[in-house]
C-alpha cells in the first residue's frame, strides 16, 4: 500500500489554473472587442488627419496688401501693385487652397497680430516705378522689384509654412506676367537696343523676399511651445483626475489597494455617489493650483520658454486644468470603470487631432473641423497661443478659451449632478465586491 505524499499541499477542488481560465471564451469576448474598437479609433483619428494635408488644403488665410503709390508715364498713372493684388485675388483665377484678402497695411498688421492671418503678400511702396525703371537703367546694375511674404510663426510653423508657400507661389506667377509683358515691350523696341537688365529680367523680374511678419522668441518651439504647454495642461488635468478618483476610492474602501504584492482593503465610508463626486471635484480643483504651478516653474524657470503675461498665465493654466479635472470626474462618476476609457477619447484621443495647432484646420478633413468647435485642446490651445505669442489679445482666443472653460464647467456640474443625483435616488449604491463563493483554497 503506498503512502501518501505528505510533502506536497493537497490540490483543493476551488483552486483554479491560469490554463483553465484563458481557455474561457468568455473571458476574451470583452477585452478583444473594446480594444479592438479603440485602436481601429485610434487610427482612423491620429492618422485621418494627418496623412494627406495637402489633399484637404483649403481656405487658407493670407493678406494681401498693396503699398505701391504707382507712376505716370506718359502722362498717364499706373498702378502695377494694384494690378498684381487684384489679379491674384480674382476669384477666377485664384487656387482654392488660399483665402485671400485684401487689406490694407494697418489691417493686416491688426489682423496677424491676433493669428487671423496666417501670412501676407506685400507689394511695397515704389513698386512700379522700380518695374519702369529697369529699362532706362543701361549701364548699371539692375534692381529687382521685390515682393514681400511676410509669415506669421505664432499660428504654428506649418500653417505658417502652408501660407508661405502659397504667397510665394502667387508671387512667381506675378513676376512670370511682368516678364511677359517686359518681353512684349523689349520686343517692340529695335533690334540690338534692348539693355543689360530688360533682357534679365525677361524671364523672372521680381525678388521675393521671405521674411517673419511677427518674429517670436527662440525659446518658442518654431510655434510649438504654445500646443505642448496646452498639451501638458490637459494631461495633468486629466491623469490627476483619474488617480484623485482611484485614490479616493480606495481611501473610501470601494477599491482595494494594491501597489506590487502589498493588498489592502479599508473599511467601507457609507458615502452617496453625489458626495463622492464633490470630494473628488473639490480635490481635483485643488490639485489644479499646484500643478499649473509646477508646470510654469519647469517649463518658464528650469527649461528658459518664452512667456509673458506669467500672472494671467497662471490663471488660465489654473482653470484649464481644473477644468478637465472636473470634466473627468464627472464622466467617471457617470460611467463608471469605463469612464477612464471615454474621458480619454473627449479630451486626448479626439483633441488632439482636431486642435489645429500641429497641422492647422486648413488643412484637414471636414470631421475633424466640425469637433474643432467644441473639442476643448482646439480653444485652450488658442488661449495659450494668445498670451504667449498675441500679447494677450482677446480676439487672438482668448475670450472664445474663457467662454469655452465656463461652459465646460457648467457641463461638467450638470452632467455629474444629474447621474450621481439619479443613481442614488434610484438605489444604485456602490457595493463592495465579495469573493466568489465556494471552497476556500488550502494553504
Amino acid at each position: 500500500m503506498t503512502e501518501p505524499d505528505t510533502d506536497r499541499a493537497p490540490t483543493s477542488p476551488g483552486r483554479v489554473t491560469a490554463g483553465r481560465v484563458l481557455r474561457n471564451p468568455r473571458i476574451w469576448t470583452f477585452p478583444t472587442i473594446l480594444v479592438s474598437l479603440v485602436v481601429v479609433g485610434l487610427s482612423l483619428l491620429y492618422m485621418g488627419g494627418v496623412a494627406n494635408p495637402n489633399g484637404h488644403l483649403r481656405d487658407v488665410p493670407i493678406g494681401l496688401v498693396n503699398a505701391d503709390r504707382g507712376a505716370d508715364v506718359a502722362g498717364k498713372h499706373q498702378n502695377l501693385g494694384a494690378s498684381i493684388t487684384e489679379g491674384i485675388a480674382d476669384p477666377r483665377a485664384a487656387v482654392p487652397q488660399a483665402s485671400w484678402r485684401l487689406l490694407d497695411a494697418a489691417a493686416a498688421r491688426e489682423q496677424m497680430a491676433s493669428g487671423k492671418l496666417y501670412g501676407t503678400l506685400v507689394v511695397p511702396e515704389g513698386f512700379t516705378a522700380a518695374v519702369l525703371s529697369l529699362g532706362t537703367a543701361a549701364g548699371s546694375d539692375p534692381v529687382r522689384p521685390t515682393l514681400e511674404v511676410l509669415t506669421n510663426p505664432g499660428v504654428g510653423s506649418l500653417a505658417s509654412g502652408f501660407a508661405s508657400t502659397l504667397a510665394q507661389g502667387a508671387a512667381h506667377r506675378a513676376s512670370t506676367q511682368v516678364g511677359k509683358e517686359l518681353t512684349a515691350a523689349a520686343a517692340a523696341k529695335p533690334q540690338g537696343s534692348a539693355t543689360t537688365a530688360e533682357q534679365l529680367m525677361l524671364s523672372d523680374p521680381l525678388h521675393v523676399d521671405v521674411r517673419p511678419g511677427r518674429p517670436l522668441g527662440a525659446h518658442s518651439g518654431l510655434g510649438l511651445t504654445a500646443f505642448y504647454y496646452s498639451l501638458l495642461l490637459v494631461m495633468a488635468g486629466f491623469l490627476g483626475g483619474n488617480i484623485i478618483g482611484n485614490g479616493v476610492d480606495v481611501a473610501l474602501g470601494y477599491a482595494d489597494g494594491e501597489i506590487g504584492p502589498w493588498h489592502s482593503r479599508r473599511p467601507t465610508v457609507p458615502i452617496d455617489r453625489r458626495r463622492t463626486l464633490l470630494v473628488k471635484s473639490a480635490m481635483s480643483v485643488a490639485l489644479a493650483a499646484l500643478t499649473s504651478t509646477l508646470i510654469m516653474f519647469t517649463c518658464i524657470t528650469l527649461i528658459g520658454m518664452d512667456a509673458s503675461h506669467l500672472w494671467l498665465l497662471w490663471v488660465f493654466s489654473f482653470a484649464t486644468s481644473a477644468t478637465v479635472g472636473l470634466g473627468v470626474q464627472a464622466i467617471n462618476a457617470t460611467f463608471g470603470s469605463l469612464g477612464q476609457l471615454v474621458s480619454m477619447f473627449v479630451f486626448i484621443v479626439m483633441a488632439l487631432p482636431s486642435s489645429g495647432a500641429t497641422v492647422p484646420l486648413e488643412a484637414l478633413p471636414g470631421f475633424y473641423r466640425w469637433l474643432a468647435v467644441f473639442e476643448p485642446m482646439r480653444q485652450l490651445s488658442g488661449g495659450v497661443r494668445s498670451i504667449l505669442y498675441f500679447d494677450a489679445r482677446a480676439d487672438a482666443g482668448l475670450t472664445r478659451a474663457w467662454l469655452m472653460i465656463a461652459l465646460g464647467i457648467a457641463v461638467a456640474a450638470l452632467l455629474g449632478w444629474a447621474a450621481t443625483t439619479y443613481y442614488d435616488r434610484k438605489g444604485l449604491r456602490r457595493m463592495v465586491p465579495a469573493p466568489a463563493p465556494g471552497p476556500t483554497p488550502a494553504p
